[in-house]
């Protein structure tokens, strides 16, 4: 385990190498996408593009499963910010669309396989596919996003999402990309029913010809690499189009390769998947330089400013008091009540802070150094 002073300092280098992008290069949008069958609510999601004014193509970004279904209720579209931002950076309009059941998307439990040892994917992808159909309908009804060219892109249950979409490819899909596919994994090394989970991948590939990326870490405890090359191999046989690539072996569990802080090892897999299909333009916008600390934070405080940048949960503000005090807080639905909360987080320390960010983006100008540079705990 990494100590925690020592896991500080590399969140603060990770944030000088690689900075989130300013608001002020991106837009940003939270959305509820119509389906008839999540009702009146519809759909969770969030959308990620440059801040341009063009049309850019859409990325259907799809997310995992969590073994606990209790857990589906604590997942949002804005916890995949960071993922979607490297899209939008590569020029996509990326959306992140909960699927019924995740988030504040209804739904229960339509998505369920069943009991484990005769677990059913294909009536679960089925449901899948239906809201990723969706986001795609609403997509292309915006007068900012365009589905021709668009790419679609998923983890886990989201990989499996995304495969089950090639096989019956609405208009518009040029590439897909699965990272870690697959569903059924009820703890390490333990997938309910693997050989229908194989058989699923081998009646998606017989329909699907949209060229895809599947990448494995070769550690993953949730579909191993004899498991990841069998439901590659299903597919494959039934004429599915995918380049498998396993991936070397990332941290202490290689499911979640594909992370906001292994950004140095997947992307490349994708820069050159993309690229090579005429999909990736030459330039990939760059993150700006990191916004720099209060002048009037301490040491200590300072790697708590770098604790803020590498946030990666819009909405998020930070907000500091002449003397060195400061609070922020991030994960809000939105702006507003991040400013509030950072405040109120600040004065419970002085009463004359000042926001100083907001999300990416500086709010003011710093407020004057002061000679007394004791910061308070977030």
């Amino acid at each position: 385990m990494i100590p925690w002073r020592k896991l500080l300092l590399l969140i603060a280098g990770l944030v000088v190498a690689d900075a989130p992008a300013r608001a002020a290069e991106f837009y940003t949008e939270d959305l509820r996408i119509p389906m008839a069958e999540a009702g009146p609510q519809g759909l969770e999601a969030f959308l990620v593009r440059p801040a341009g004014t063009k049309r850019y193509p859409l990325a259907l970004l799809s997310h995992g499963s969590p073994r606990s279904f209790d857990d589906r209720a604590t997942m949002s579209a804005h916890r995949y910010y960071g993922i979607a931002l490297e899209y939008a950076r590569r020029g996509f309009a990326a959306l992140i669309l909960m699927r019924r059941g995740y988030g504040t998307s209804p739904g229960g439990r339509v998505d369920s396989v069943g009991g484990c040892a005769k677990a059913a994917y294909l009536p679960a992808a089925a449901v899948a596919v239906a809201d990723l159909r969706a986001a795609i309908d609403a997509m292309a009804r915006r007068a900012d996003v365009t589905t021709t060219g668009m790419i679609a892109a998923g983890h886990s249950a989201g990989g499996l999402a995304t495969v089950a979409l090639t096989a019956q490819a609405p208009a518009g899909l040029a590439a897909a990309i699965s990272f870690a596919g697959g569903r059924g994994s009820r703890d390490d090394d333990d997938v309910c029913n693997p050989d229908g989970l194989v058989q699923a991948f081998a009646a998606f590939g017989k329909t699907s010809r949209v060229p895809m990326l599947w990448v494995y870490a070769t550690n993953d405890s949730y579909f191993g690499p004899d498991l990841a090359r069998r439901l590659h191999d299903g597919f494959r046989a039934g004429g599915g189009n995918a380049t498998f690539i396993a991936a070397p072996p990332f941290g202490d569990d290689g499911h979640y390769l594909y992370s906001v802080a292994s950004r140095p090892q997947w992307t490349p897999y994708v820069d050159m998947f993309l690229r090579e299909r005429g999909l990736l333009g030459r330039d990939i916008l760059s993150p700006p330089d990191p916004l720099p600390p209060p002048r009037q934070l301490n040491e200590a405080a300072r790697t708590e400013f770098a604790r803020y940048l590498a946030s990666m949960l819009p909405h998020k503000a930070f907000a500091v008091s002449p003397n060195g005090g400061y609070g922020w807080r991030s994960g809000h639905i939105t702006a507003d009540e991040a400013r509030r909360d950072s405040l109120a987080a600040c004065m419970k320390w002085s009463p004359t802070c000042t926001l100083y960010a907001i999300d990416d983006r500086l709010a003011e100008p710093a407020p004057a150094t002061s000679t007394d540079q004791s910061a308070r705990a977030r």
